[in-house]
Formats: structure tokens, sequence, C-alpha cells
């Protein structure tokens, strides 16, 4: 029986998977590593313990990790504050629709607590949210599940009974691992081949959420 919904933050409430790319590139070429979209693509979503040998495997030991993410987050901070946080189209109707539903709500996210709670309390949907489960709050980040079995956790949950949203690679493959119901909301990239078992379903953006809740709520309503 569908209870709840937990979203990514960036990707999926956020528009900024694009900006955290940008600057991840800046900052690492900057630092003289030739850092491509590629291998920003690799890393969405990934806890920094996954991340760090990641990159270091690729550009070599002397890729300080820590220096160039606390640049890219000094980047992506600049530009937040100069232009505004960018919202995914779709995000109110949703949430509208939850609440009138009854379905909790919760995030599950690799951004720290005072950074999200800061994001979502500046875009006017902090109160719209139950619970939030933060990369700090977890000792394994994305890809392991632990940051979604938490979230369901607290939520009194079973995994089943929740419904997750996210649009990367190592993020699907936490959801399903921790047994939710997993669609993609495809953002920088669509789902690669081997990710498609992982998924309930792949809609193109929060509205159409919305078609597919209706469809789950009316088949628990019928049984």
């Amino acid at each position: 029986m569908l209870q709840a919904i937990i979203f990514d933050m960036d990707g999926v409430i956020l528009d900024t998977e694009k900006l955290l790319s940008k600057y991840w590139i800046q900052a690492a070429q900057e630092a003289g590593f030739p850092m491509t979209q590629e291998d920003v693509l690799g890393i969405r979503s990934l806890a920094a313990v996954y991340a760090k040998p990641k990159l270091q495997e690729k550009f070599g030991r002397e890729f300080d990790y820590e220096t160039i993410r606390a640049r890219r987050r000094e980047l992506t901070a600049a530009h937040l504050e100069r232009y505004g946080i960018p919202v995914k189209p779709g995000l109110r109707e949703l949430l509208n629709f939850l609440h009138d539903s009854g379905l909790r709500t919760a995030v599950a996210t690799a951004t720290d607590r005072t950074r999200t709670a800061a994001y979502l309390e500046k875009i006017g949907v902090l109160r719209d949210f139950d619970v939030l489960v933060c990369g700090d709050m977890v000792t394994k980040g994305k890809p392991d599940p632990e940051i979604y079995l938490t979230a369901c956790w607290v939520l009194g949950l079973a995994p089943a009974d929740c419904m997750a949203l996210e649009d990367s690679p190592n993020g699907i493959r936490s959801a399903a691992a921790a047994g939710c119901q997993t669609v993609m909301i495809p953002d920088l990239s669509g789902p690669e081949t081997s990710l498609l078992p992982l998924l309930t379903a792949c809609v193109a953006g929060l509205r159409d959420v919305i078609p597919l809740l209706k469809g789950a709520l009316h088949e628990t309503e019928s049984v």
C-alpha cells in the first residue's frame, strides 16, 4: 500500500544538477584536472567515500577531492546567491496533490542538513516535508540503501510502501536496494539499460508523477 513519497533533492526538487556539473568541471580545471561532463555524471548522488577514489583513479592521487569539492560548493553557492535557486516544474502541484491525498513526504539527499533545510526554506517548501534525511545523517551514502532505509524507518513505514523519486543512477540503485518503489525522472541523462529492471516507472517530470499516483491509489482502494 503506497503511503509516502521520498524525494531526492538535486535534480528532482531543485534544478541544480546542471550547476553542480558546471562547477565541478570549473573547480577541477582550476586545479589543473581536465574533468568532463562524463566524469561528473559518474559521481552524481555518489557519496564522497565512493566519489573520491573514483576520481582519484581517473586523475591520480594528487586529485585533492576535498579542496576541489569545497571550491565547487563555493562557486555553486555564489551562483545561487546571485540568481536564486531554480525549482523543477510541477513541484507545487505535486506537493499539493500529496497533501490532499494524505500521502506522507520525505527528502533523501546527499546534501548536508544545513544546506538542505536552507534551500527548501528559500523555495518555500520546507514545511511540506515530514522527514529530511541528509548525507551527514548516514554513514553510507548513495548508492548504498542506508539513506532510504533510514527515511522509511523515520516515517515508520516499510520500504515497499514508499515511492522514491530519483534522477540519477546512483540514487536509483540506492532506492531500489532499499526496496522502495522507484521512479526515475531523468535530468542530465536518461535511464541506462541496466537500471530498467530497478524501475517501477520512468516519467518526464514531476507533474507526470500525479497520474502515476492516482493509478496506484485507485488500485489500493480497489483491493
